[in-house]
């Protein structure tokens, strides 16, 4: 096998170890097992509801935008009411709810910091428990939801064997998860994210193609536009999540016994885009919250207002996207990096930025780079999030409807998260042969 020794390892090389080196092969085949297992656990149906109209009525839109929404991210569960319908979504709403209540909560900020393994596992901790509570709140409404239109036979069992149904799927993907993560390659919570948005791709390339075949040349021409809109977008998207600034540091002199280490530079990198996708699924969430309410509130202004204020293609709609976006990328911004626990942390170690005196000053220009920063990343976000809606509305090209720029994002992090991780495991085979050489 071709070994290039301090660089990167090649295609030929991740190739040749998932083939031959037992640990990244049992690895892998663990990870797409377990995939395969929670794919098919969608379509274990929840007894006692009437699936085929409840699948008409959310393809139909009858249901609301906020169901149709998070029934991209759980792979059509929704619509297929299996027992996985809720999949990793109470995880994730957890997570993101330990993460608000850790910037809030001192106590449990120091639990995150300065306790080390334990406060870590301490969390984890309580993230299931907080999963499990938000799994049995949505199961719940969700058989409240179904129970007069879709119930088979309506009453108080049908709501009981519903939620725990529901509940022990999600409690069991939430593992699953965790399997994939421990043991497995890559993040567990985001690969099952990413197995249900690919989930849907057959079904839009399908209807792309019959679409493109059916001989009409403005179509052909808009579907092959849309295709290298999405291109640009993906390799856009690679770039900004790449994207990092490195500051640069430099360690002080100091002297261990008799030795003396001299100044020693470094860089300190601050990415481009630190809240990922989260600001878009928050401000797409805020959005789709109006549509949802006009199925249950009958005043005819409010509905009005609605459908033509609020729709997707309307100049408010876009304009409050974009703000929602650049909000929500400062507050999600704020929760992932302190600029003063940054500077607090260089000083303890001896390491400052030149030009910048240690202290608040470090703290304040850390805040006007994070600062600029994030700003560049929500412009980028917000065009990320518009530019497909645009482009599908000018070619008249609705295929690929349910894969926007959400979707994009989750794709392509995953995949590179993904990747980096088998890469690095491929780099520690390959010194692991070499100590035994």
């Amino acid at each position: 096998m071709v070994v290039s020794r301090g660089k990167n390892p090649g295609a030929q090389e991740t190739f040749m170890q998932m083939a031959q080196a037992a640990g990244l092969r049992s690895r892998l085949l663990l990870t797409l097992g377990l995939l395969v297992l929670v794919r098919l656990g969608i379509f274990i149906p929840v007894p006692g509801i009437d699936r085929a109209s409840f699948g008409s009525a959310i393809r139909s839109g009858g249901l609301g935008g906020f169901v149709g929404f998070i029934d991209i991210f759980v792979g059509g569960g929704l619509s297929a009411l299996g027992i996985f319908a809720l999949g990793i979504l109470p995880f994730i709403n957890a997570s993101i709810i330990m993460q608000l209540l850790t910037a809030a909560i001192p106590s449990l900020e120091d639990l995150q910091k300065n306790e080390g393994e334990a406060g870590r596992r301490r969390i984890s901790q309580i993230t299931r428990y907080v999963a499990l509570g938000w799994a049995v709140l949505q199961s719940t409404l969700l058989s409240l939801f179904l129970l007069a239109p879709f119930a088979e036979e309506p009453g108080v069992f049908f709501i009981v064997q519903t939620v725990i149904a529901l509940t022990t799927g999600s409690m069991f993907v939430m593992w699953v998860g965790e399997l994939i993560t421990e043991r497995g390659l890559g993040n567990g919570a985001s690969l099952l994210i990413f197995l249900n948005i690919v989930s849907t791709l057959p079904r839009s390339l399908n209807q792309t193609i019959t679409l493109a075949q059916s001989g009409d040349r403005n179509l052909v021409g808009g579907v092959i536009i849309l295709l290298l809109v999405f291109l640009a977008m993906i390799v856009g998207i690679i770039f900004v999540q790449e994207g990092t600034r490195r500051i640069p540091i430099i360690s002080a002199r100091r002297q261990v016994g008799r030795k003396l280490y001299l100044e020693q530079s470094n860089y300190l990198p601050l990415r481009l885009n630190q809240g990922g996708v989260m600001p878009i699924i928050f401000a797409s969430a805020v959005l789709v919250l109006p549509l949802s309410l006009t199925q249950y509130i009958n005043n005819r202004d409010f509905v009005n207002f609605v459908s033509v204020y609020l729709n997707p293609t309307s100049a408010l709609y876009v304009t409050l996207y974009l703000l929602l976006i650049l909000f929500f990328s400062y507050f999600y911004a704020s929760l992932v990096v302190n600029p003063e626990d940054m500077s607090r942390n260089l000083k303890k170690m001896g390491a400052s930025i030149p030009g910048i005196r240690p202290g608040k000053a470090t703290s304040d220009y850390l805040s006007r780079v994070l600062n600029r920063l994030t700003f560049l990343g929500a412009i980028f976000l917000g065009l990320v999030a518009v530019i497909p809606s645009a482009v599908e509305s000018a070619t008249r090209v609705q295929t690929f409807r349910g894969l926007g720029a959400t979707s994009l994002l989750i794709l392509v992090g995953v995949a590179i998260d993904t990747a980096k991780q088998i890469q690095t495991y491929v780099i520690s085979q390959r010194y692991e042969g070499m100590v035994k050489q």
